[in-house]
């Protein structure tokens, strides 16, 4: 990689036979370093330092929840909002300085097409999209860049206009960050779509990249990791943590797929900072 000062943090926990994201990312070519985060309260833990060794960092999970906002007092800490806050400071410890964090239940690295060849090509040359997208991020101010997940493009990859249908200020799931650009997650559940709403209203940029994107399993499709907890709660409760902080621009409405379950509903009009295309100047 061009990028020496990059690493990917994986997120892990409960499921150390099963990192799909680390498979997924030497399927696809990836040369570069990899971190896997672990918490001190993982009954698995030894088997990812049996099975990953150093490339292991561990964190005290009791420790870096009193220092977040987790948005309710049912002290439950089945959440990655900690690990995701914790990596920026394990990120310097490693003398890493551009980052991605992700889950680890991504089992398809995708390019997607708009013009042309239609629908999606899995990815072999990751580096170079890694290299591409730091250099994007180095040139703009943007707090963090994603990769688009497959689930984006339900329904259709446009909107017959010729652009990417979906919004580009939001950031899920994948987030490309820099120790010298901090911001911190918040909400237990559903703190992608908290934190980007959240900060986004104050000026705090978010983009997703719509030409590249992750394939992961469905939620509670998956055993272990945060399945248990969605169970338990129900997505309706993860959605309401969004509209919690977010009460001006967010609802809990029903998310129309195979699965129908309650999902988060972003009002962009009243979110983001909106800029007016020169075309409606008045002349």
């Amino acid at each position: 990689m061009e990028n020496k000062d990059f690493a990917v943090f994986i997120m892990v926990h409960g499921r150390p036979d099963k990192v799909l994201t680390y498979e997924t990312l030497m399927k696809c070519g990836y040369t570069g370093k990899v971190y896997f985060v672990a918490d001190n309260l993982d009954e698995t833990l030894p088997k990812y330092k049996e099975k990953y060794t150093d490339k292991v960092l561990v964190f005290d999970k009791n420790e870096t929840a009193k220092k977040y906002d987790s948005g309710d007092n049912s002290g439950d800490l089945r959440s990655t909002m900690f690990a995701a806050n914790k990596i920026f400071d394990l990120a310097e410890q490693v003398g890493v300085k551009y980052f991605y964090i992700m889950c680890d239940d991504y089992y398809e690295f995708d390019y997607m097409f708009k013009d042309g060849i239609k629908g999606m090509k899995l990815c072999r040359n990751i580096d170079k999209i890694f290299d591409l997208t730091i250099n994007f991020y180095k040139s703009i101010n943007a707090l963090s860049v994603a990769f688009a997940q497959t689930g984006d493009f339900i329904g259709g990859i446009d909107n017959g206009k010729g652009v990417y249908r979906f919004s580009k200020r939001k950031a899920m799931n994948s987030f490309l960050c820099s120790t010298e650009r901090r911001f911190e997650f918040m909400g237990r559940m559903n703190e992608d779509v908290t934190t980007y709403v959240n900060l986004g209203q104050k000026g705090g940029l978010f983009l997703t990249i719509p030409v590249f994107a992750v394939n992961q399993k469905d939620t509670q499709q998956v055993k272990k990791g945060l399945t248990e907890m969605y169970i338990d709660n129900g997505t309706y409760i993860k959605s309401m943590f969004s509209v919690i902080y977010n009460p001006s621009c967010v609802k809990a409405s029903m998310m129309n797929a195979s699965h129908k379950r309650i999902h988060h509903s972003i009002n962009w009009k009243a979110t983001t900072p909106m800029i007016i295309s020169n075309e409606y100047k008045k002349l």
